[in-house]
C-alpha cells in the first residue's frame, strides 16, 4: 500500500460559501507543505482528509482508497487538529494510554507503545505531569505521540507551531521531519517560517484555491531578480509604501532599511538582494499592489 494522498476536483460547500474550489493535489512521501491565511479553506481540507468533514463534489482517496470508506481510512491517519484539548487532570501517560485505547490497541501493546511514544517526543520525564501543567509545546508534543501510536501511513496536523516559542517550534519542526522519514506529513499553516525550514514540495492554498503546486526552489523562481534593499529617509516610508510591495523594514534612526518586492528596480540606488520564501508567498498572494499587504 502506497502512502499517498490523490486529491482531484475537490470542491466543498456550506450553503451558498464555497470552502474549497476544484482543488487538484498529489501528496507522496515525506513533508508537504499546505500555506496559506487564516480562513483560506486548510482547516477544511484537513477535515475532509481526516474524513471529518465530507465533501461536496470531487475524488479524494488515502493509499489508495477512497476517503468516503471512513472505517478503512481512520486507522490509516494520524490527526493533530488546531484546537488540541487533552483531558487535563490526567498525566501524559494516562492521556496518551486513554486515547491509545479510544485507537484499539490492546493492553499488551500500550505497554510497549506509550513508553516508546513518550521518548520519541521527549515526554518520558513528564510522564507523570498533569497535561495542565504543561507547556503548550509539550500539548502539541503529546499531540502527535497521540497521532502517530498506532503506525498510521499518513499524519496530518494543523497550525502545530502557532504559539510556540522559537525553540519549543524548532523542536516541534524536527520531531515532524523525523516521522515524515517513512510516511506522509502534510503540515498545514500560516507561518512561512515552518515551511521553508522543512518542506521541500508545498502548496499555497487562498480563498479555497490552489495558487501554487510545486517545489520550494520552483516558488523562489518567481521572484528571482524581484527583490531589493534600499535606504530611505523615514518620511519617505509611508509614500513607498503605497507605491511597493515592502516586505521588510529596519528602522535606524532618521532612516530606514527597506526590502521590496518589484518587477523592475524600484529606485536608482536599490540593490538586488536573494529572495527568500516569504518573499515569493507576498508576491504569489499580492502580486505588485503592496498595499495590500498589512504589518
Amino acid at each position: 500500500m502506497k502512502a499517498e494522498i490523490a486529491i482531484r476536483n475537490l470542491t466543498k460547500r456550506y450553503g451558498d460559501k464555497t470552502a474549497l474550489k476544484k482543488v487538484d493535489l498529489v501528496v507522496e512521501q515525506g513533508m508537504f507543505g499546505l500555506l496559506g491565511p487564516n480562513g483560506a479553506g486548510k482547516t477544511t481540507l484537513m477535515r475532509v482528509l481526516t474524513t471529518l468533514t465530507k465533501k461536496t463534489e470531487g475524488e479524494v482517496s488515502i493509499c489508495g482508497i477512497p476517503v468516503e470508506e471512513s472505517k478503512r481510512i481512520r486507522p490509516l491517519i494520524g490527526y493533530l487538529p488546531q484546537e488540541f484539548s487533552m483531558y487535563g487532570n490526567m498525566t501524559a501517560w494516562d492521556a496518551l494510554d486513554y486515547l491509545a485505547v479510544l485507537s484499539g490497541i490492546s493492553k499488551e501493546e500500550r505497554k510497549k507503545l506509550v513508553p516508546l511514544m513518550l521518548q520519541k517526543v521527549n515526554l518520558h520525564e513528564q510522564r507523570k505531569t498533569k497535561v495542565k501543567a504543561m507547556s503548550g509545546g509539550m500539548k502539541r508534543r503529546l499531540g502527535i505521540a497521540q497521532a502517530i501510536i498506532h503506525n498510521p501511513k499518513v499524519i496530518v496536523v494543523d497550525e502545530p507551531t502557532a504559539g510556540l516559542d522559537p525553540e519549543e517550534r524548532v523542536r516541534f519542526r524536527n520531531l515532524l521531519c523525523e516521522i515524515a522519514l517513512d510516511r506522509v506529513v502534510v503540515l498545514s499553516t500560516h507561518i512561512v517560517g515552518d515551511i521553508e525550514a522543512t518542506c521541500e514540495n508545498i502548496a499555497v492554498l487562498n480563498a479555497g484555491e490552489i495558487l501554487f503546486h510545486g517545489t520550494v526552489m520552483e516558488l523562489l523562481k518567481n521572484v528571482e531578480g524581484k527583490v531589493y534593499s534600499a535606504e530611505v529617509a523615514v518620511s519617505e516610508l509611508a509614500g513607498i509604501q503605497k507605491q511597493y510591495m515592502v516586505t521588510g523594514i529596519l528602522n535606524t534612526g532618521s532612516t530606514a532599511n527597506v526590502k521590496i518586492v518589484a518587477d523592475a528596480r524600484p529606485f536608482a540606488d536599490a540593490k538586488p538582494i536573494q529572495a527568500d520564501v516569504e518573499d515569493a508567498y507576498l508576491y504569489l498572494m499580492h502580486g505588485k499592489r503592496g498595499d495590500e499587504i498589512c504589518f
